[in-house]
């Protein structure tokens, strides 16, 4: 738990606002940690570390008051006129990285995976609580639109007891890419398991609790690529609900992206949540004329039993708005409040025990126990 950075004034004077320091430029930092951050009141996008002077560039055009620096060393250097830093660099660097700043004295927000291992994520948060530091991982996807619903209507008992929870992760590319996300070097932390497969089981875990088991298959089918690229995962949860979670790059027709069976009734969703091509497109939480995380009624999922969603059975559910910009002013709170971040350092060591078990699972073919 974090002590609170700045206790405000008792007569409503406005926090000062939390330096921020981004580590790392490319996808995840562009395109989701640094739109979000500026957006949020209470943070400052203040330092930028990326090697590539075209990414360099690329950051101050966006945030002409920012920062750049070609290192993380650079950035970790200015911790005396930090508040946050903010790993958007490799998997492999997360724990060095975050290691060096919680001992620099800095709170941390880590994207997902936070590590390698649970025990790794284990060892990150003990050395958090032993400074009384923030330690947080951006789980994102527990703010995208569907999950959002389909979480009410699990809290709301919609479906009456819930029996079985599909996920999907689905996309249609034969050809690999290439980088650190698809190399086989498990030094490098890439694949899908552990790259889309982190949002899934902590979906999973979120809406279901703990899991006792685990059952997986995994296949590298393209072509030329090293890393898994499409992937099966089984989850019993302790209360008897199965999780069947699939990520793949190979999928040529997509699946429903959740079907979730109650007793009483069931719930279909296809699509993916809009924020993320919104912010590809360069759109921004309160940019006017947008209804962030809005989606059409023509992609409403169906909640109903005993006829098929694809002829209309069931009734249209509203899709809640997705809501992105919710993590980091959860962020900002905890640090000026105290109290704990929206996603717990613990909370992703027990996703990542549910990862180790499916590969194990996928690598000697059984099932595996889970805790």
């Amino acid at each position: 738990m974090s002590e609170p950075r700045d206790a405000g004034d008792p007569h409503g004077t406005p926090h000062p606002p939390l330096r921020v320091g981004l580590i790392g430029y490319g996808l995840a930092g562009s395109v989701f940690h640094a739109p979000l951050i500026a957006a949020t009141d209470g943070l400052v996008l203040d330092t930028v570390s990326t090697a590539d002077p075209e990414r360099q560039a690329q950051a101050r055009a966006a945030y002409p008051q920012v920062r750049t620096v070609d290192s993380p060393e650079a950035v970790l250097a200015r911790a005396a006129d930090l508040d946050l830093i903010v790993l958007a660099s490799p998997n492999k660097t997360h724990v060095p990285l975050a290691t060096a700043a919680l001992k620099a004295g800095l709170p941390v927000v880590v994207d997902k995976p936070l590590a390698a291992t649970a025990a790794e994520a284990e060892e990150l948060a003990a050395l958090a609580a032993d400074r009384g530091l923030l330690l947080s991982v951006f789980q994102n996807r527990r703010w995208d639109n569907d999950f959002r619903t389909v979480r009410k209507l699990v809290e709301d008992g919609a479906l009456g007891d819930v029996q079985r929870f599909e996920s999907r992760f689905e996309r249609w590319r034969p050809q690999p890419k290439g980088g650190w996300r698809e190399s086989g070097d498990p030094a490098e932390i890439g694949g899908l398991l552990y790259d889309l497969g982190s949002h899934l089981a902590d979906q999973a875990l979120t809406l279901f609790g703990p899991a006792v088991s685990v059952y997986a298959e995994s296949d590298v089918r393209r072509p030329g690529a090293e890393a898994d690229d499409d992937t099966f995962i089984a989850l019993t949860h302790a209360n008897g609900v199965r999780s069947h979670l699939w990520v793949s790059a190979t999928a040529a027709l997509l699946g429903p992206r959740f079907r979730v069976l109650g007793s009483e009734a069931g719930y279909t969703k296809h699509g993916l949540d809009p924020q993320e091509a919104a912010l590809r497109e360069g759109l921004r939480p309160g940019t006017e004329g947008v209804e962030w995380g809005v989606e059409p009624k023509s992609s409403w999922g169906r909640l109903g039993a005993g006829a098929s969603p694809r002829y209309g059975g069931g009734e249209l559910v509203p899709t809640l708005p997705g809501d992105y910009p919710a993590y980091y002013a959860a962020i900002a709170r905890a640090l000026h409040e105290g109290g704990e971040p929206p996603v717990t350092a613990t909370e992703a060591a027990a996703a990542l025990r549910v990862l180790e078990a499916a590969k194990r699972s996928a690598a000697e073919g059984r099932t595996v126990r889970c805790g």
